[in-house]
């Protein structure tokens, strides 16, 4: 059985493009029309996946998000920063979009104790360039259905995430796992800090 009709996000719809290995980043863009939010990435993201979680911004018609995180030293708005807007400022993940078209540009974790603290997240998919870290897998994939998705579409919407190469899990990926539960063991003592 295959599950080539079924459409996860517009960016790995038609396959998983690689990314490439010298690639140092490039620029976002909001979707407006005109005075368009620019976000400069100066360097390679890393790992880029799908997400079914409510709070990632979604193209329309896009059961998924695409994410990637890069150091936040990495990123600087370039033009009209006056139309972003935090999304929720009491979420651990700042998520600044354009007041405009409601793209999300990037989120940014302000919590120095949050494991994740230092990465931006940024949807590669605004970006004109290619060569951007490819998704490696699929996280919150059940909380599709968080967002109105019509439960009996999962086995489609899982075995089309496998037939990408994108691993589905209702979490994140066993290695960012490892990274939160390694910063809360030194946060605890049970491993040196």
């Amino acid at each position: 059985m295959t599950y080539e009709n079924v459409k996860i996000h517009p960016a790995v719809d038609g396959g998983v493009k690689k990314g490439s290995a010298g690639f140092g980043g490039g620029t976002l863009h909001c979707n407006c029309a005109s005075d368009r939010v620019e976000v400069k990435v100066s360097a390679q993201t890393a790992h880029n996946h799908v997400c079914g979680c409510t709070k990632c911004w979604k193209p329309d018609g896009s059961v998924f998000a695409q994410i990637a995180v890069v150091g936040r030293d990495a990123v600087s708005v370039t033009a009209n920063e006056g139309k972003l807007k935090i999304v929720n400022a009491a979420a651990p993940i700042q998520r600044h979009a354009c007041t405009g078209c409601g793209a999300h540009m990037y989120g940014r974790i302000e919590n120095k104790e949050h494991p994740f603290y230092g990465l931006d997240f940024v949807h590669t998919e605004l970006s004109d360039q290619s060569g951007w870290s490819e998704p490696q897998f699929a996280a919150f994939v059940s909380s599709v259905i968080e967002s109105g998705v019509d439960p009996s579409r999962m086995e489609g919407i899982r075995g089309r995430l496998r037939e990408l190469g994108l691993e589905p899990y209702d979490a994140l990926s066993p290695p960012l796992m490892d990274a939160i539960a390694t910063h809360a063991a030194k946060k605890s003592g049970a491993l040196p800090a």
